[in-house]
C-alpha cells in the first residue's frame, strides 16, 4: 500500500504576480516547479505548517488567508500526496533560495511557462481564471 503524504503550498502574491520555485535536481521531482511548502507535521494545522515551510525554505514571513483555495490529491510512484494551496501575501523578507535553486514572481498568465509538479497543476489551472490584482 502506498503511503499517504499530506503537504501545503503558498501562493505567494505580491503585485499582481504570484511566486513560483523550481526544484532542485537531487530531489524527487527534480527541476519541476512548485508552490513553495511542505510536509505537515504531527500535531500541526495546514496553516501552521505552511508557515513554519515559509520560514525554513524561504526565510519570509506570510498572511495565510485560512480558507483552503484548492486541493488535489495525485498518485506518485513514491505514495499519494494531499496537497492544499492558501493564498498568501508576503509580509517580511524576500525569499532566499535554501532548497529550490531559482524562484519567479509570474503573472497568472505566464504560469503555463514553466513545468510544473502534477499535484500542483490544478492550483495553477485555478489560479490562470483567478483574479489576483484583487488581494
Amino acid at each position: 500500500m502506498k503511503k499517504e503524504i499530506h503537504v501545503v503550498g503558498a501562493i505567494i502574491i505580491k503585485n499582481g504576480k504570484i511566486l513560483c520555485c523550481q526544484r532542485g535536481p537531487e530531489r524527487s521531482l527534480a527541476n519541476l516547479w512548485e508552490f513553495p511548502g511542505g510536509k505537515i507535521e504531527q500535531d500541526e494545522t495546514k496553516v501552521q505548517a505552511l508557515r513554519r515551510e515559509l520560514e525554513e525554505e524561504l526565510r519570509i514571513q506570510v498572511s495565510i488567508q485560512e480558507e483552503d483555495f484548492e486541493f488535489c490529491r495525485y498518485e506518485y510512484d513514491f505514495g499519494f500526496v494531499n496537497l492544499t494551496t492558501f493564498i498568501c501575501a508576503l509580509d517580511e523578507g524576500e525569499p532566499q533560495l535554501t532548497e529550490h535553486i531559482q524562484v519567479k514572481w509570474l503573472s497568472p498568465e505566464e504560469l503555463q511557462t514553466v513545468e510544473w509538479a502534477p499535484a500542483d497543476v490544478p492550483t495553477v489551472e485555478k489560479l490562470m481564471k483567478y483574479d489576483v490584482g484583487s488581494i
